[in-house]
């Protein structure tokens, strides 16, 4: 019988697996590069040679499945890696939220589709708090691409978002992505998908700040804490 191993040699054993896994994902982003690669060339080689149109086609749709492979795997990497934080004093989650409504309405695109539009609303002022600003928005706007495509309906989706202030532990912050549709998974603890892969790091980045991320009832939730 395998005799059990102690909190220190699991936690060690854990972490060692961590590190592993980490620099296997850094190395077959490496080989996917390098498969991309080929396939640029190759394109390049039938753009030359006037290949039919479908031809061209499947290459373009090889490189954007390597492109969306590398994607993922980079947002491993940050995954089993510390969240590093540099944060600022009185940053408003109300006008990071707004930025990236912004961003949509311009046309952002993720995995070549134009996504939808977001509409933000809002009682509070401002929001306040020691965030980092940079690190905040990518989660918030992995948060809410993935609350885009779990959205129902045919057509480009409108997303609603709020934002409010909860009175509790000193003030904390709730931002609410509405409409979602049910899922036998939390996204935020997954990796079925590129969109849970990245919405699971975006949670871990909240976390990060001392706040927290769910999923229930159609709705896709975030606390962060507040200082004013």
């Amino acid at each position: 019988m395998k005799p059990l191993l102690s909190t220190s040699q699991d936690s060690n054993s854990l972490q060692a697996l961590g590190r592993a896994s980490v620099q296997i994902i850094h190395d077959l982003k490496n080989q996917l590069n390098g498969l991309k690669l080929y396939a640029t060339f190759l394109r390049k080689r039938l753009e030359k040679s006037e290949r039919p149109q479908d031809e061209m086609e499947t290459v373009d749709k090889l490189i954007a499945g390597l492109d969306r492979a590398a994607g993922d795997l980079s947002t491993l990497v940050q995954y089993g890696q510390p969240i590093e934080l540099r944060k600022q004093p009185r940053v408003d989650i109300q006008k990071i939220m707004r930025g990236v409504a912004a961003s949509f309405s311009t046309g952002v695109r993720t995995t070549g589709h134009l996504t939808g539009q977001m509409i933000i609303e809002s009682d509070p002022p401002s929001l306040t708090g020691e965030f980092d600003p940079a690190v905040l928005t990518e989660a918030f706007k992995s948060i809410s691409l993935g609350a885009m495509k779990m959205q129902s309906g045919d057509g480009l989706p409108t997303l609603r978002v709020s934002l409010k202030r909860e009175a509790s532990n000193g003030g904390t912050a709730l931002v609410e992505w509405h409409g979602v549709s049910k899922m036998d998974h939390d996204p935020f603890q997954s990796f079925a998908g590129s969109s849970e892969i990245r919405m699971s790091l975006a949670a871990k980045i909240i976390e990060a700040h001392g706040g927290s991320a769910e999923h229930g009832n159609g709705t896709l939730s975030v606390r962060l804490p507040l200082t004013s």
